[in-house]
């Protein structure tokens, strides 16, 4: 069989909606992946098994951003050696002593999560056992311990452009989709409404105390001494982890801000290599993938001159620490190769030319476009768990719904709401690896975190909706956030207005039920004494 009978035609779109079905069936997104690209190439070599053997290899090796996979793993210890050099417990006791009252608990634990933005999976077990003894002495509810933990992890990474998050993003988009894929990352965060929003939700909670739905409940049972509300049980005989006695603040302070400086200064540095002749163009052009890794470089060099001198973790310490960044990573580097590999397949099969053709201008005009992306990254995000998955599926169509440099605009604002999207999904969802380390970081009942967090996720992911329909019209950022964030301050008091009726009438139906029964059972009386 001819295999170009199926290149540039809608056999194309085959590969990544088997792997969204499966992904949807088997909530199982590795698998998925692989099988939406051996049925690619299967399509791509007309079905002979030797040719499509050797082309999954060929697409996989041609596909693959090493510079990626390098920065991963390299980040990966240098998460690992900040968890081992004690610098987060030190956080906790120094917060410990200068925290006086409930908001100033919550604000540092906001603050201590927007700073650990290099890893979701460090951001959520670091803050919850740093802050859970801060949290717990001003009677916060382990409920919403975990909703801000989880709140500020991933919607935090998405938007740090140094950050493990960016750099898969980065690797997703298209060479001839007319911009960098760090020129449009940094494009799509203004635009990135449900990371925003998630963060100033958190920030207007933490500041006002204001709550509202199921977590009210257990903000109120936490003021009288019942942090749990259910499922405190299972925490009862958990034993913490021995932490570092002699590791300081500075040693989670300082390798966060060289690695955010040196990431800097080598993006400008590069940036001027190319050509650049200002700041602006500099960031513009600089090689990011490079920039990146001589970042986590320096910082893991200057963490060995921090740490050794001071006997903070030995060197054998030190060096296993490596390893086990690296094995860290193994589940993220794992997403990254299937997923280039799958838009490999894409590529080969012609799928951004074949949407480009099938939707053309009339796509590119439609105000619906994000609102559908953002929308279905949400559900395929919520039914796999993962973000990375629904990144690696979706950002390859939504690049190629639109052609090479026109309608850029409209191509940022898609990419972003599908960005948005998938961190939302992946908020929410019971089986989320983000959502379940977030209940163990703050030791509370996984249901309880995620019933509760569901409700206040449910709230910005509908002002988001509106959002990106506005941003589809204006295609301006600073209207689209601005509207945004208006209309959230104006939907929250109302939320809790609307659950504070719910709750009145819930009991006064309980208590109208109990009346019932008691005058069905006085009026029953004299016929039975009869």
């Amino acid at each position: 069989m001819n295999g170009s009978m199926f290149i540039g035609t809608w056999w194309a779109l085959v590969p990544p909606l088997l792997a969204i079905l499966l992904a949807f069936v088997t909530k199982e997104v590795y698998s998925s992946l692989f099988i939406g690209s051996a049925v690619g190439v299967l399509l791509y070599t007309g079905f002979h098994p030797w040719d499509a053997f050797t082309s999954f290899f060929e697409i996989l090796r041609n596909s693959m951003n090493i510079n990626i996979l390098i920065f991963d793993i390299l980040l990966g210890m240098v998460v690992v050696l900040m968890a081992k050099s004690g610098g987060s417990a030190a956080y906790g006791k120094w917060a410990g002593t200068k925290i006086k009252t409930k908001r100033s608990a919550l604000l540092a634990t906001m603050g201590l999560g927007v700073l650990i933005f290099v890893d979701d999976y460090f951001n959520c077990l670091t803050v919850g056992s740093v802050m859970r003894p801060v949290t717990d002495s001003h009677k916060v509810s382990r409920a919403k311990l975990a909703y801000i933990i989880d709140s500020t992890a991933a919607p935090i990474c998405i938007i740090a452009p140094i950050s493990s998050w960016a750099a898969a993003v980065n690797s997703y988009v298209p060479a001839d989709a007319g911009i960098s894929g760090f020129q449009l990352f940094l494009r799509t965060i203004p635009y990135n409404l449900y990371a925003i929003l998630t963060i100033a939700m958190v920030f207007y909670i933490c500041y006002t105390g204001f709550d509202f739905g199921q977590m009210k409940l257990h903000e109120d049972n936490a003021a009288k001494g019942d942090l749990f509300t259910t499922g405190g049980e299972e925490f009862e005989q958990v034993s913490e982890q021995e932490v570092n006695p002699n590791g300081k603040v500075i040693d989670l302070v300082l390798p966060v801000a060289v690695l955010i400086v040196s990431a800097i200064g080598a993006m400008v540095y590069t940036g001027f290599l190319g050509g650049a002749d200002n700041v602006i163009s500099a960031f513009a052009g600089c090689d990011a993938e490079t920039s990146l890794i001589f970042a986590s470089v320096v910082t893991i060099l200057f963490m060995m001159a921090l740490y050794l001198p001071r006997k903070v973790i030995t060197f054998k310490s030190f060096m296993d620490s490596l390893s086990e960044g690296f094995k860290l990573m193994v589940p993220a580097v794992t997403i990254l190769v299937f997923a280039w590999t799958l838009k490999g397949v894409g590529d080969a099969m012609g799928l951004a030319q074949f949407v480009g053709s099938v939707v053309g201008d009339h796509a590119s005009a439609s105000i619906f476009i994000p609102v559908v992306l953002f929308a279905v990254a949400v559900f395929l995000s919520f039914s796999t768990g993962t973000s990375w998955g629904t990144f690696a599926i979706l950002v390859p169509i939504a690049t190629g719904m639109f052609a090479a440099g026109t309608n850029l605009e409209m191509m940022i604002i898609s990419v972003s709401a599908v960005l948005a999207g998938a961190v939302c999904g992946d908020h929410i969802s019971p089986i989320s690896d983000t959502t379940v380390m977030s209940s163990a970081g703050a030791q509370s009942n996984h249901l309880n975190h995620v019933s509760t967090q569901m409700q206040y996720a449910a709230v910005t992911a509908c002002v988001c909706l509106v959002g990106y329909l506005i941003a589809a019209v204006t295609r301006t950022w600073w209207i689209t956030l601005g509207v945004s964030l208006f209309l959230l301050l104006a939907v929250l008091p109302e939320c809790a207005d609307f659950a504070q009726k719910k709750r009145k009438t819930a009991k006064n139906k309980k208590e109208n039920r109990k009346t019932r029964e008691m005058l069905d059972g006085r009026e029953k009386e004299p016929y039975t004494k009869k």
